[in-house]
């Protein structure tokens, strides 16, 4: 029977940091997060805006994101995490909870894409707003896989 040691021993992998964040999984979804939720909010502001309580929410929600998934990613870059295993739970939380907030958020701009169908500038705004719609549930995505993808490295 072989011995177990302290090599042998299950190992975390380390958190990148650096450029290696963009080779790794699940730290590369962090700028297409980023660059797909700063489209969801330039092409809602494009439309003028014409439901403010639900595309309201919807430009929070991605400003707010793409503002906090910044800041992670440059604390990854700079290596604050020092390899702290707690910064996994706290990448873990925080794109699993902002997961649920973009759904929420591309829901009511797909609501609000329908709501422009025939409104003033119908097929200007329908357009953007159909657009919004497509990158808001993209960001959805890539949160849900940056989100689970944590647990299977």
């Amino acid at each position: 029977m072989a011995s177990v040691g302290p090599s042998a021993a299950s190992t975390q992998p380390a958190l990148p940091s650096g450029p290696a964040v963009f080779k790794t999984i699940p730290y590369a979804f962090i700028l297409p997060e980023i660059l797909c939720g700063t489209w969801v909010w330039i092409l809602v502001a494009a439309t003028s805006v014409s439901l403010p309580l639900q595309q309201g929410w919807v430009m929070y929600v991605s400003l707010t994101s793409c503002l906090i998934s910044l800041l992670l990613l440059l604390s990854y870059l700079l290596g604050f995490h020092r390899n702290s295993e707690n910064w996994k739970v706290l990448d873990s939380l925080y794109h699993g909870a902002t997961a649920i907030l973009y759904m929420s958020a591309a829901v009511l701009q797909a609501n609000a894409t329908i709501s422009s169908e025939f409104g003033p500038n119908a097929p200007l705004n329908y357009q953007l707003n159909s657009a919004a719609s497509f990158f808001a549930f993209l960001t959805t995505f890539l949160y849900i896989l940056h989100a689970f993808s944590i647990y299977y490295q």
